[in-house]
């Protein structure tokens, strides 16, 4: 739970988006279909998020940052993923909300100070390396371990699905400083690091994917990597507790940005759906169009309302955690499906790149699977909402 904050009033959320909505459309659907089409990280885009102060609406106040809450980060990033971008323009800011919370939560004055301004300014950008291809999402069998030497800490191990490795200068990362064997429970023993992202120890490969081929995803190869010691947050051996401050206000921005590629898509058929004359009628005439294109509405405005109620329960350091997990799976659910009912709109031409809706559904798909599967936030519901037992 966070510390309490005053929300925001109806005003300041419109004044949120109304300011990402003049940078993001500065941008429009040819600029992100030759991202998608040449996989270069839009640099441009970041530099003036970055130039707007957007990157920081989350970080402290006195480092320059707007010292806002999850609530104006969600509607922010709803509105940066509803106007063409979809989620190579989320993910292009994402790990800069969320990413780096274990500094703010747990980072020293000295480490803010040297970290957050350039953060802020887009002058860093941050991978986030927490997943492993043998651990996937079990998460305290990780291997990667940080030996302890004199002045800090030597590395080795593997990660993959690490996120902008490829534009990186910095990398938060998860190791082992205890083997699992050794610890009183499987949650300890892991530390947290920010440190360079040295390219003379981490090799880098990149993952081709289905979709945010601008935003690169990577498995990373880390060999004698070493970290000083003022490059580790918090505590040796706590750095899972300080992880899981950053796993609800991720699963809030999943949700959101997952929302907003659907309603993208959805004014997009809608607006087929007027303009396209089969049979001398407008083809949204017809209920069998315009019924499902109505029903993915009410689905996105229901998933909505979850994913805000999370984020105003975060922000009011109450708990949050079935609202989070619900907003993410119901974003990522109405999403996808409203993506998909606006390529059906478009018939054929809902294939064509020309539309930009095929992009959209292949973008909105990772917001089912990561960061956490439907089948987890089920379990989760079911083992503490419904008190039903431990399943797995």
């Amino acid at each position: 739970m966070s510390d309490p904050r005053p929300l925001p009033t109806q005003e300041e959320r419109d004044v949120i988006r109304e300011g990402v909505r003049a940078v993001v459309t500065r941008f429009d659907d040819e600029y992100w279909l030759a991202r998608d089409e040449d996989g270069v990280f839009p640099f441009e885009f970041h530099k003036a998020m970055a130039e707007g102060g957007w990157l920081g609406i989350t970080m402290p106040e006195e480092f320059g940052g707007a010292g806002l809450g999850v609530t104006e980060a969600a509607i922010m990033m709803n509105e940066v993923a509803s106007h063409g971008g979809g989620m190579t323009a989320a993910s292009t800011l994402h790990i800069n909300l969320f990413g780096p919370h274990p500094i703010v939560v747990k980072g020293t004055p000295e480490q803010k100070a040297r970290w957050v301004p350039r953060l802020i300014a887009g002058e860093d950008q941050v991978a986030f390396g927490v997943t492993e291809p043998d651990a996937g999402l079990n998460t305290t069998r990780i291997k990667t371990f940080a030996e302890k030497v004199p002045g800090g800490y030597v590395v080795h191990g593997q990660k993959v699905w690490t996120s902008t490795a490829q534009v990186a200068s910095k990398i938060l990362l998860l190791t082992r400083t205890t083997r699992i064997e050794d610890c009183a429970r499987p949650t300890d023993g892991m530390t947290i690091f920010y440190t360079d992202l040295d390219r003379s120890k981490i090799d880098v490969h990149k993952i081709p994917k289905m979709g945010r081929k601008a935003v690169d995803s990577n498995a990373i190869f880390i060999d004698g990597l070493f970290i000083p010691d003022e490059d580790r947050i918090g505590e040796e051996g706590k750095g899972f507790s300080y992880l899981l401050h950053s796993l609800n206000p991720e699963r809030i921005l999943i949700g959101a940005e997952a929302i907003g590629v659907g309603q993208d898509a959805l004014r997009r058929g809608a607006q087929y759906a007027r303009e396209r004359v089969v049979f001398d009628r407008p083809i949204g005439q017809n209920q069998g169009i315009q019924h499902p294109l109505a029903e993915r509405w009410m689905y996105l405005e229901s998933a909505w309302q979850m994913v805000i109620r999370a984020a105003e329960l975060y922000d009011s350091g109450l708990p949050c955690g079935a609202e989070a997990n619900a907003g993410k799976f119901l974003g990522a659910r109405a999403g996808q499906e409203a993506c998909w009912q606006s390529m059906a709109t478009h018939g054929g031409f809902g294939y064509a790149k020309e539309y930009h809706v095929e992009r959209l559904y292949r973008e909105v798909a990772i917001t089912r699977l990561a960061p956490i599967t439907e089948q987890l936030i089920m379990s989760f519901i079911a083992e503490k909402v419904l008190d039903l037992p431990k399943s797995y």
